[in-house]
């Protein structure tokens, strides 16, 4: 049975990982914002536990960086311990509205880059005293690069990236897993001002099917669906004097 610590728990991609890791037999600690969904959920995963399974929950803005600490202390005292740390939280902000104002701009890279570092900083630091442990983040393909559709997100991702290469490197003779997850198009609440069509497309079940597998193998980089990392090893490889003449 493994004990993991979900932040960001009620995003549509973390509660299906959370779903799938309690039909597993593991314990799950969910850490969210919005009081009712994270309430939702824990009695959902209460009825689909068994035995000695653990859900436990707590309310908390992961904006607020010095919760981050007691959080993961909270964490371990709920479920004995920890094995696993997945951090699911972000948002998808409004390009144009980042454009306009540099307040929202460093918002949005607080939630998606700056809380992140906070959270996984924190784990690295726990796991590697313990000699073992994995730490999972729910990235993007838009951080491998910079488009004018979504640049503020994606430099958020990419930083997110870059930093989890580094403590991949720096964890890997510690025996703890650093797992980065590059998700494409998801059908979530998050997206669902974006029109969606075609096969691109991914259902959260199905990105969560393959979060679970990353997790449980100790995967370093994970495209989720897979042909992601094809598409966006061309999209880098673009010459940059072209690229920057595309609309993408």
């Amino acid at each position: 049975m493994s004990r993991i610590a979900i932040f960001g728990a009620t995003s549509a991609i973390a509660t299906a990982c959370a779903r799938r890791w309690i039909a597993a037999g593991d314990s799950v600690f969910l850490i969210g914002r919005n009081p009712d969904k994270l309430r939702a959920l824990v009695e959902d995963l209460g009825v689909r536990k068994s035995g000695e399974q653990k859900v436990a929950s707590a309310v908390a803005d992961l904006d607020e960086f010095a919760q981050h600490e007691a959080l993961l202390a909270e964490a371990q005292t709920a479920l004995g311990g920890l094995d696993v740390v997945l951090i699911a939280h972000g948002s998808l902000p409004d390009q144009r509205d980042c454009e306009a104002s540099v307040e929202r701009t460093m918002a949005e890279i607080r939630t998606n880059a700056l809380s992140v570092v906070s959270i996984a900083t924190l784990a690295a630091n726990l796991f590697e005293r313990a000699g073992r442990g994995t730490i999972a983040v729910i990235g993007s393909v838009a951080g491998d690069r910079g488009r004018q559709s979504n640049y503020v997100y994606g430099a958020a991702k990419g930083m997110v990236a870059v930093f989890l290469q580094g403590l991949r490197n720096r964890l890997a003779r510690s025996g703890v897993a650093v797992v980065t997850i590059k998700p494409g198009f998801v059908d979530t609440p998050m997206t669902a001002n974006i029109a969606k069509k075609g096969l691109l497309w991914a259902q959260p079940d199905a990105v969560a099917r393959g979060v679970v597998g990353a997790v449980a193998r100790g995967r370093d980089v994970v495209y989720l669906p897979g042909f992601w990392r094809l598409i966006m090893f061309a999209i880098v490889h673009i010459p940059e004097r072209v690229f920057k003449r595309m609309k993408l």
